[in-house]
């Protein structure tokens, strides 16, 4: 599945302006500067520790900027309303926790909260969400099973569709293809891909193949060591120079015969020491 255009929606565009963002005195992610395209797939990638995960923590406004500001098309992240808020962005953690045995429609209806007052409880509209939500990400048949009784791939469908009965403009996933094997990481990525052809979502995701991330996303944002590399098309990112600067990897970087988006092809790790 190759990258497509996304519809032109009034989808939410973010930004950041010299972000910094880490836990008590320690800095993990400094002095971000980026603009995510709205109605887009924006992948973050880096190596380990390089603040990938910080950095849509802060996005989602889990973490306090240390410094800077994130913008949701112009609006400063901090001065919004916590349920306006919880309406524009989803997040998606890496390693999400469901409650035992707690059904797929109990889960995925959890994403309704932020649309809930308490003279405004559970309506049809919420119920058509719910539906809807599980019907795009292809786990309506699974309505009434505990979540706990799932297959990996089928609980992080569920857990895509928590989000998206939750109606936000922008969805941020931390790593969603995490411990899926690779048919599953695709089918994953497919799915997400779909959703932002069909529904204009602005989609963020913190992804760890360089390949993966080049083919379905539309921009990328490349960091090492908590700052900003570069960003942009996949086919201006991914270069020699850049998987070398970012990765350690000495590599050589093709067009794939398949998706016609850069394919890494890794020689060996650099010799940090050796080269300075």
């Amino acid at each position: 599945m190759t990258s497509q255009p996304a519809p032109a929606t009034a989808s939410v565009s973010v930004t950041t302006e010299q972000l910094s963002l880490g836990y008590g005195s320690s800095v993990i992610v400094d002095q971000v500067t980026t603009s995510l395209p709205a109605g887009r797939i924006t992948a973050i990638v880096g190596p380990n520790g390089c603040g990938k995960s910080t950095l849509l923590r802060g996005l989602a406004r889990l973490l306090p900027p240390q410094h800077g500001r994130v913008h949701l098309d112009g609006t400063e992240l901090t001065t919004m309303p916590p349920r306006t808020l919880a309406r524009t962005l989803g997040l998606l953690p890496q390693q999400p926790i469901a409650p035992d045995g707690i059904t797929v429609a109990d889960l995925v209806g959890r994403g309704r909260h932020p649309h809930q007052r308490w003279f405004r409880q559970w309506s049809a509209d919420d119920e058509q969400a719910v539906a809807a939500a599980m019907a795009a990400t292809g786990v309506d048949q699974l309505a009434e099973s505990p979540i706990d009784e799932l297959s990996g791939g089928q609980r992080q469908r569920v857990w895509i569709a928590l989000a998206l009965a939750q109606d936000p403009d922008v969805m941020l996933l931390d790593e969603p293809t995490t411990f899926l094997d690779l048919a599953h990481q695709i089918d994953v990525l497919d799915l997400l891909a779909s959703l932002n052809r069909r529904l204009g979502r602005t989609i963020v995701l913190v992804l760890h193949d360089l390949n993966m991330a080049s083919r379905y996303a539309h921009h990328l944002v490349a960091m090492r060591e908590g700052r900003l590399v570069t960003s942009g098309p996949p086919s201006e990112v991914v270069t020699p120079e850049v998987v070398r600067d970012v990765f350690g990897v000495e590599a050589t970087v093709i067009t794939d015969p398949v998706a016609g988006t850069p394919l890494v092809l890794p020689h060996r790790s650099v010799d940090t020491e050796a080269d300075r």
